[in-house]
């Protein structure tokens, strides 16, 4: 049995900047990802792609802005236990016990759930035979763009992430866009960039076709496609990326006893408390009126957090609020020398 202060849930950008604001305050925490890495969607979805909406971070990928958190939160020598999901929590008198599908076991005074939108992974093609070539040649995510230099890369989706990624590889690569619609759902100014490439000949386009078949022994040689009337072109191509979104699954946080409207949890947002006394939720797995869907609001949602996991780990204790830029105490935790 583990035993901490506080169990926080999900370890993308809103979880790991909570793990510094429990710090900062002297709780100790664990953390616990079903994924097989410390980034959430930011590493798992888009590592390369910018974000432009940081404070005080004019562009960043998601795997910097993960760098960057982990840097910041090295003094309180956090444990991850990736690639484990929480399957039970119960409550024993005024602790928390939570296991894993590991049998991993933990005693909290408080939970912070962070866990994005529940358990959730990448749409797949429908093709059987390709299977074999997943993770080499057929992606659902993009780790490592470089890759993909000089190479043939054939895009399936209309939304945000294909439109996306056909316009940062089309300077690198051949880019050959599918899509089973005429139309494409991303931001208009992704799609009239799309067009535009595609009148300069750097990406080609093709609408109304779905993936029919793939060719190829060792490695993906090439596809063909079918059109909605039902004809086959065939496309030779290095590597296939498919971007269809994401299918969300609460899992077993809609075992938990937790309120939960529309696959979110309510809270309160004076400490983002659920209807759990004890139990925490921010970032895009709660709702509350006005709730934005950004990785800024999660990190006001866990400053509030961790300030309402004190009274349950130190009940004796008065809650007192230190600028970071003043305190010896925070910096003292921080591992700052003055």
């Amino acid at each position: 049995m583990i035993k901490t202060d506080t169990l926080i849930i999900g370890a993308g950008p809103v979880g790991l900047f909570c793990v510094h604001q429990l710090g900062i305050i002297g709780l100790k925490c664990e953390v616990v990802d079903n994924l097989d890495k410390i980034g959430g969607q930011c590493i798992e979805l888009y590592p390369d792609k910018p974000i432009y909406d940081i404070p005080a971070v004019p562009e960043c990928t998601g795997e910097e802005l993960t760098n960057n958190l982990i840097e910041q939160i090295k003094a309180f020598k956090t444990n991850f236990h990736l690639n484990e999901r929480v399957e039970e929590i119960k409550k024993i008198e005024k602790k928390w016990i939570t296991k894993t599908n590991k049998g991993t076991e933990f005693e909290s005074s408080s939970i912070i759930i962070a866990a994005g939108v529940g358990s959730f992974e990448p749409r797949k093609f429908s093709t059987k035979e390709i299977d074999k070539f997943v993770g080499k040649e057929i992606l659902y995510s993009i780790r490592d763009k470089t890759v993909f230099k000089d190479k043939t890369v054939c895009i399936f989706g209309g939304g945000d992430s294909a439109l996306d990624w056909a316009i940062e590889l089309s300077s690198t690569s051949k880019v050959i866009l599918v899509h089973r619609r005429d139309d494409f759902r991303g931001m208009q100014a992704s799609i009239d960039k799309i067009h535009q490439l595609k009148e300069e000949g750097k990406i080609e386009i093709y609408t109304k076709y779905q993936m029919d078949s793939v060719q190829g022994k060792d490695k993906v040689e090439s596809i063909n496609i079918k059109h909605d009337d039902k004809t086959i072109k065939e496309i030779k191509t290095d590597y296939v990326l498919g971007f269809f979104g994401l299918i969300m699954q609460l899992g077993p946080i809609a075992e938990w006893g937790l309120n939960l409207d529309k696959k979110t949890v309510p809270v309160n947002t004076e400490s983002f408390e659920t209807n759990k006394e004890g139990i925490f939720a921010i970032g895009d797995i709660c709702s509350y009126p006005g709730k934005l869907k950004l990785i800024l609001s999660g990190f006001h949602e866990g400053a509030l957090a961790a300030r309402g996991c004190f009274k349950y780990a130190k009940p004796d204790e008065k809650y007192r609020f230190e600028f970071t830029t003043s305190s010896k105490t925070v910096k003292e935790r921080l591992g700052v020398k003055e």
